[in-house]
Order: C-alpha cells, then structure tokens, then sequence
C-alpha cells in the first residue's frame, strides 16, 4: 500500500473488506454480500440481480464494499475469488486500463465493471488477498451465505 497518511496527515483508518458473490446458472439469478470491518464494527452489504452471472456478483461485491467508506482508507479485500483477486494483484486490471479496457485477444467482458472497480480503488490504499472459500474462514463463511441468501430471493 501506498501511504498511510490522508492528505491532512491524519492516518489512515484500516477497514477489512470480505467480498463474495453468488449465481445459480451462470447466466442466472444472483447475489453479492460485502463485510466491512472497522475497529470491532461490521457493516454487511448486499444485493442481488435476477440475470447476471457469478463473476459480476463477485466484481459489485467489491465495489459496493469500497463504495461505502466516506474516506480515504487503508483496505485489505479478501476474496476467494481468484478472478478478482488475480486480476488486480497480477497487474491485469492495469493492463486492460492501459489498452482502453479491451484484453490482448480481443474483447474484456464486464469492462464497465473493471472501470467502475478502477476508479473506486484510486479513493483508496487496497490490498488484495485471497482467501480459500467455503472452508475454515469464518466471515467468509458467512459472506457466501448471505450472497447465496439474496441470490435465492432472486429466484
């Protein structure tokens, strides 16, 4: 992460963001959950989309966590989505952005989701970890719960 002070030399709040999403046919019904988690506080974000698929669910998720913070923050985002995680932490996504928002071999799909997850993290100091779901990781856990919750109330 970049810096750990705001522009008024304030530090930075450190926020822990647990993401996953959710989708039942791929394309199908689908739901994201976001957990952000700040000095012993939760707050739990989620949502759904009748007609989507699970790698959008998994991208909003992100970006509706990032969205929510009021300021400048230090984020760690932990995703047991290896397309998420891999595309920010490989240098993907700056790849894409540098070539207008298309892939070496052609079109990127959900590209006005990479612009959209982009911009928002510019607000930011993030750092990408991924984590194995559905396994020992207790919110992550309970992360894909409620998504799967809001993708079945799509149904």
């Amino acid at each position: 992460m970049q810096q750990s002070v705001s522009p008024g030399g304030k530090p930075l709040k450190f926020v822990e963001l647990y993401t996953d999403g959710a989708c039942s046919g791929n394309p199908g019904p689908g739901g994201w959950c976001a957990i952000l988690r700040y000095n012993g506080i939760e707050k739990i974000l989620s949502g759904g989309e009748t007609d989507t698929t699970n790698n959008k669910m998994e991208l909003l998720a992100v970006i509706y966590g990032l969205e929510a913070l009021k300021e400048r923050c230090r984020v760690r985002v932990c995703s047991d989505s290896r397309y998420v995680v891999s595309a920010v932490s490989e240098g993907w996504l700056e790849g894409w952005r540098a070539r207008g928002w298309t892939r070496k071999d052609g079109e990127l799909k959900n590209a006005d989701l990479w612009q959209r997850l982009y911009e928002v993290m510019q607000k930011h100091e993030t750092a990408f970890v991924w984590i194995r779901g559905h396994e020992d990781d207790e919110t992550n856990i309970r992360c894909d719960a409620i998504a799967v919750a809001e993708r079945n109330s799509m149904s």
